[in-house]
């Protein structure tokens, strides 16, 4: 049985990054799970391309510690533990809700307006069960609110984070509406911040961040918790 669902790659320009999405997106659908090994060659016929930019790819998830090479077998998808969770929270609580306050303060209110399409966009997405685009409008959203501040390398920070801690279960989680309170969240925090209300802007991102620690367990408990649905499958 197929590990990936519909995810044939065209063939275009920069295919390592096309199938590094691909392969992210099936990580995020639960396609493909923690602690299993994949050979490059069998994910490359499933997504319609060589191998070669396959193993490229992975190589680009493992130095994000999404996956690790195995000698010889191809490569495991990373456990996320409790207390990864934690202190990913931990590091973006330090960064992200004092940043919220310091471009409440500083920001105009039209750059503060930009935000809102994005946010809107997030609703949307988990209205529609869309978990793709709720995820990629939900990176846009949080990384160009920290832009405002004028630190790239802050933003960079963050955005390792993200890239290493969003992922694994939501898919399930989106199906059963659990996302929509959380995306609802980005829309609030923009109306705080224009109206000026610095520390319900700050209170607001903190009670975010503590509702997707929330997802990330449940989804990684709902990825654990399934029977496999996919066969022939290696495991060290």
């Amino acid at each position: 049985m197929p590990h990936l669902e519909s995810r044939a790659i065209p063939l275009q320009t920069h295919l390592r990054d096309q199938v590094a999405n691909a392969l992210r997106a099936a990580l995020i659908a639960g396609e493909l799970r923690p602690g299993v090994i994949y050979s490059a060659p069998t994910l490359a016929t499933e997504l319609g391309v060589s191998a070669t930019p396959v193993r490229e790819a992975m190589l680009d998830l493992a130095r994000e510690g999404l996956v690790e090479a195995v000698r010889n077998k191809g490569f495991r998808v990373t456990e996320m533990t409790e207390q990864d969770l934690d202190e990913f929270t931990d590091i973006r609580t330090l960064i992200e809700v004092p940043t919220v306050g310091r471009v409440a303060e500083t920001a105009t209110i039209e750059q503060l307006e930009t935000l809102r399409p994005l946010a809107e966009q997030i609703v949307v997405a988990a209205r529609e069960h869309d978990v793709i685009k709720y995820l990629e409008a939900d990176h846009r959203f949080h990384l160009e609110l920290l832009a405002l501040a004028g630190n790239h390398h802050l933003v960079e920070v963050v955005a390792d984070l993200r890239k290493r801690s969003r992922l694994f279960g939501l898919a399930s989680l989106n199906e059963a509406d659990r996302l929509i309170a959380s995306a609802q969240e980005h829309v609030e925090l923009v109306d705080l911040m224009v109206a000026g209300q610095v520390k319900e802007a700050e209170d607001c991102m903190r009670r975010h961040l503590a509702h997707v620690r929330t997802l990330w367990a449940d989804g990684r408990a709902e990825v654990e918790g399934r029977e496999p649905a996919l066969r022939s499958r290696s495991r060290s």
